[in-house]
């Protein structure tokens, strides 16, 4: 998954698969798709890829296709009578154009379409394998960089008045 330039995720389908967010949507659908799309955001940041989360909206009466931006997620919910599975259908083969897109989907069959349209398919279980992965190494990178930044009195002190700093400490 290292060159890809562009991610489509099927929303509910992702929800569904993790359990953690599946226990999550039984309490509350809106909290569930908040969660996903802030796991999102260190991904997205990390790899430096564009990442649409596409969520069904098919069976709401008189919904029309409505686009958000969360930070770096672009978070799409399809229209009336269009599932996330025909958005990313049509979308795939427009992103292909720009470079490597992964849909990330446990369908089957939309699998196979990404993988005829030129696509990467990512089973929801690897993505999170690679999100947590993903994380690990922030944490690995950013207590690398705490320790760096470390400093100590002696790199702000005068030799001279450290010498008689330490004279003192050993009563001479």
């Amino acid at each position: 998954m290292s060159r890809i330039r562009h991610i489509l995720i099927d929303g509910y389908n992702v929800i569904n698969q993790w359990d953690f967010l599946k226990k999550l949507k039984d309490e509350n659908l809106e909290d569930a798709r908040d969660k996903l799309v802030e796991m999102l955001q260190e991904y997205a940041a990390f790899k430096g890829c564009s990442i649409y989360v596409v969520f069904d909206a098919h069976l709401v009466p008189g919904s029309v296709e409505k686009h958000e931006r969360v930070g770096k997620i672009n978070v799409v919910y399809t229209k009336e009578g269009e599932t996330a599975d025909c958005f990313i259908e049509r979308t795939v083969p427009q992103l292909v154009k720009m470079g490597a897109v992964a849909v990330v989907t446990s369908d089957y069959l939309e699998q196979r379409i990404t993988l005829q349209m030129g696509g990467i398919r990512i089973t929801p279980k690897e993505f999170l394998l690679e999100i947590q992965n993903i994380k690990t190494t922030i944490k690995e990178r950013a207590k690398l960089s705490f320790k760096e930044q470390k400093s100590t009195l002696e790199d702000f002190i005068d030799k001279d008045i450290l010498e008689k700093l330490e004279k003192m400490r050993r009563n001479l």
